[in-house]
């Protein structure tokens, strides 16, 4: 199955889902290339909840398009009654937060969430009251250790505790961006959702690649205009492998390899509403049926 050179998008430069700038207000890196009534370097913040909602505008009622999780650094350059105009500094993604979910924190983080989720205590003991559930990938600042019952806790930096082996330390990685993908199956599908708690296609592919140390635009689109090289599948698709992306138009998926001789994909499905493996072909005749067939693949250089 080949399809057509060129199918792939391509990335504006001034794409203004990554790039701050209003008629009234604009980072000012980018003086010069956009114009502006006024430029700001704006500040420099942390999220200070588990899961921080960015919309396209500062309404509660405006749909997500992204998430940003606990620890994530971004630039805010606005804050205007209860709402933050941000942008998140690992993907450059801009929107808008509520305010009360960034803080000017200077606490520089040192572990990673390493599982699909776990739960930080008010002290370590797992059997007192749960204080917060955190994502995959939430980054936190540990100052010491402690061992309660046989059960081993980090201690954070405000005295609560998580439990240490759901934690890895910052510069660690995973080797396997497939297999984090498979620890998020079942997740329940959200669109514009980017942690364990609820993921959209693109949002499972940016989560699982961070966790193997490698950065990857947030959109779908986005991605099959920057991640690695571009592939032909061949015919049958028998030229793909395992980690190689799939592509439609708003849609991405992952090939997981081959079960029983059978091409399979893990993605957040709008069909399913999870996170869920399914064989190639069927995906892809299921997807033609109401939309149209893959436009393109990529092969990610991890």
């Amino acid at each position: 199955m080949n399809s057509p050179p060129g199918s792939l998008p391509t990335l504006d430069p001034l794409d203004r889902r990554l790039n701050a700038y209003r008629s009234d207000l604009a980072d000012a890196r980018l003086r010069g290339k956009v114009k502006s009534e006024k430029y700001t370097d704006g500040k420099s913040g942390r999220v200070c909840v588990p899961v921080a909602n960015l919309k396209g505008s500062p309404a509660t009622k405006a749909n997500t398009e992204h998430q940003l999780l606990l620890g994530e650094e971004v630039r805010i350059f606005e804050t205007v009654k209860n709402w933050s105009w941000v942008q998140a500094v690992r993907d450059g993604y801009v929107g808008y937060v509520e305010a009360d979910n960034v803080a000017t924190l200077e606490i520089k983080p040192t572990h990673v969430v390493c599982v699909p989720s776990t739960y930080v205590y008010p002290e370590a003991e797992l059997r007192s009251p749960v204080q917060a559930c955190l994502s995959m990938g939430s980054l936190l600042s540990i100052t010491g250790t402690q061992t309660v019952r046989g059960t081993d806790y980090f201690i954070l930096n405000d005295a609560t505790a998580v439990i240490k082996k759901h934690l890895r330390k910052i510069d660690d990685h995973a080797e396997d961006f497939v297999t984090v993908c498979e620890q998020l199956i079942h997740t329940p599908y959200l669109w514009g959702g980017s942690s364990a708690f609820g993921v959209d296609c693109s949002g499972l592919v940016q989560l699982a690649m961070r966790m193997c140390a490698h950065e990857v635009l947030r959109d779908s689109d986005m991605q099959a205009a920057t991640i690695g090289e571009e592939i032909e599948p061949g015919n049958k698709l028998e030229n793909l492998q395992r980690g190689d992306l799939i592509f439609w138009r708003g849609h991405i998926a992952i090939h997981k390899g081959t079960i029983h001789k059978t091409p399979h994909i893990v993605h957040a499905s709008g069909h399913t509403m999870s996170v869920a493996i399914e064989p190639l072909h069927e995906a892809i005749e299921r997807i033609a049926y109401l939309y149209e067939k893959p436009i393109g693949f990529r092969r990610p250089q991890l």
